[in-house]
């Protein structure tokens, strides 16, 4: 008989609930969500607009506080860390790759992926060194490093900013919208390279996104409507996951 070891969780939401606002006004943005992040896991979290899902990712990414329930990064409860804690937490622990890659222009792409260390006021170790110049190959920007962003396309900026979520090994990275700003072709190509970063580096990537092509490349798809999951999908094509979010709205 083999024994298979239980997935490492990365994060782990448990009944957690946020409520902006006061009665009567107030809104529950979530509503006793419980979910896991497992390590070398790529989620996609689906939902229309005000459904929750970008709530969802700011409480776990400790970017804002739950009204109610536990969240855990790693082995760490983040409701419980004061926010000089949390600002620390995100730094090391958390990568975050946006739509708009949120690369500082006065920095070249060098120095753009080693700003998670320049922030945390810490030298690459040569450890570290290794791992970031094995990215910086296998994701093509070795003759880049000194461009500043202006010199770089989209899909080269995106690069850079996947460099530096990666950078730091984090327990959990956010990609919000990543190919948002980005044509088909080089869309393509970045959620690959996220792939690869969940199945090759045992990465765990949460991506929002509205889009089902973008979603075809995740593990899981979570769907959250009015502040809940309602459905998840395994590994599936973006077909099927246009045919689960139409009934999912068809049904609401």
């Amino acid at each position: 008989m083999t024994s298979t070891t239980p997935a490492r969780s990365a994060a782990q939401l448990t009944s957690v609930t946020k409520t902006f606002g006061v009665a009567p006004q107030e809104v529950q943005a979530l509503r006793a969500i419980t979910v896991s992040f497992n390590a070398g896991e790529f989620t996609a979290i689906m939902g229309p607009s005000g459904s929750g899902k970008s709530t969802l990712m700011h409480l776990t990414a400790g970017l804002d506080r739950a009204t109610s329930g536990q969240i855990l990064i790693g082995d760490t409860d983040i409701t419980a860390l004061d926010d000089a804690a949390l600002t620390v937490l995100r730094r090391r622990q958390i990568g975050f790759i946006f739509q708009s890659f949120n690369l500082v222009p006065t920095l070249d792409a060098m120095s753009n992926i080693a700003l998670p260390f320049e922030l945390d006021r810490r030298a690459i170790s040569p450890e570290e060194r290794s791992w970031i110049d094995r990215l910086v190959d296998e994701l093509g920007l070795r003759d880049r490093l000194t461009h500043r962003p202006h010199q770089l396309s989209g899909g080269q900026q995106q690069r850079v900013a996947i460099a530096r979520a990666l950078a730091t090994r984090p327990d959990l990275i956010f990609a919000d919208e990543p190919t948002g700003a980005l044509d088909s072709r080089t869309s393509r190509e970045v959620l690959t390279l996220l792939a690869d970063a969940s199945t090759k580096y045992g990465q765990s990537i949460a991506m929002v996104t509205h889009d089902p092509v973008a979603a075809s490349y995740a593990d899981r798809v979570l769907f959250i409507a009015d502040g809940q999951l309602v459905h998840e999908l395994r590994r599936s094509s973006a077909e099927e996951i246009s045919r689960a979010a139409l009934e999912l709205e068809t049904r609401s």
